[in-house]
């Protein structure tokens, strides 16, 4: 489709995202060409995301790019999911994973001629208790340290780093009843990740086989581990081989449930939440057409 036909709008948010020394609208007026038609959406209130929905849905847009982290791009995916609209990422973020896990530059320019170009491909979603996510969600340590790391003042790869070290001392794994399309798994885990991408963010590999378009969801069960096998585990999650770990157990299927007692940490693309006794996983195929 050509530029001068398409319609798009940049979604920004100005406090998301560990680039905000870059002035995200002067860039993309600086670059974008003269005959791009385009819109800048600015989402100005954190608490007011519904304002920012209504003029995405009522705008007529081809394209839809959420300029911002991983908690920007879930709320614009979420929209833009199920219809017409396609999804462009500008990655201002620290993990960046749906970014990363599409091949997208988290050079702003290299992304910006993505954009521009506008080729797409389609991928699934999820739901985490009717909640849209596109990566990862999960219960346990990561869901931990997204709640941490949420209400940190500080953003980036070494501040999540420091949280896990500061945290993973006194961190207790837990009991769960894991069902994969009727089949019954019971185990203590340190961490459960629903996967419908391989990584959580920074190439940081939880479930190296999962693909974004097979129309599975891969369940990365991670068993309590030992001080001395910390360095091995990490060395794997960078490497994409975790799924080679004697503490890993992995699961395919469609519709997931995680039961375990009383309230614990989940989190969905990185956006941590609390649940109760048991949460509820599906795969949505085709969910999402994402310009990469």
């Amino acid at each position: 489709m050509a530029t001068e036909t398409r319609k798009i709008a940049f979604v920004i948010n100005p406090n998301a995202g560990v680039k905000k020394k870059i002035n995200i609208i002067e860039f993309i007026k600086t670059n974008c060409l003269s005959t791009l038609n385009y819109d800048l959406i600015v989402w100005k209130n954190k608490d007011d995301f519904e304002s920012v929905k209504q003029q995405i849905i009522s705008g007529n847009y081809n394209i839809v790019v959420a300029c911002g982290g991983d908690g920007t791009v879930n709320l614009v995916s979420s929209v833009v999911a199920h219809t017409s609209m396609a999804l462009g990422i500008l990655p201002l973020g620290s993990g960046n994973g749906l970014a990363r896990s599409n091949n997208i530059s988290l050079n702003l320019k290299e992304a910006l001629k993505v954009i521009i170009l506008g080729n797409t491909k389609m991928i699934d979603g999820a739901l985490i208790n009717g909640i849209p996510f596109f990566c990862t969600a999960g219960v346990g340590f990561d869901a931990l340290i997204a709640g941490k790391f949420a209400t940190s003042t500080k953003r980036g790869f070494a501040t999540y780093f420091k949280t896990s070290v500061q945290e993973f001392f006194a961190y207790k794994p837990n009991a769960y009843k894991i069902t994969v399309d009727g089949i019954v798994l019971e185990t203590k885990a340190f961490l459960i990740t629903i996967a419908n991408a391989g990584q959580w963010g920074n190439d940081v590999y939880i479930s190296p086989e999962a693909s974004l378009n097979d129309g599975i969801l891969h369940v990365s069960i991670l068993k309590p581990f030992s001080m001395a096998s910390i360095m091995l585990i990490g060395i794997k999650l960078f490497s994409k081989k975790i799924h080679t770990s004697t503490h890993f157990i992995s699961l395919n299927g469609k519709k997931i449930t995680v039961e375990f007692e009383g309230k614990l940490p989940v989190h969905y693309d990185g956006e941590p939440l609390t649940a109760e006794n048991k949460i509820s996983i599906e795969i949505k195929p085709g969910a999402l057409k994402v310009v990469c």
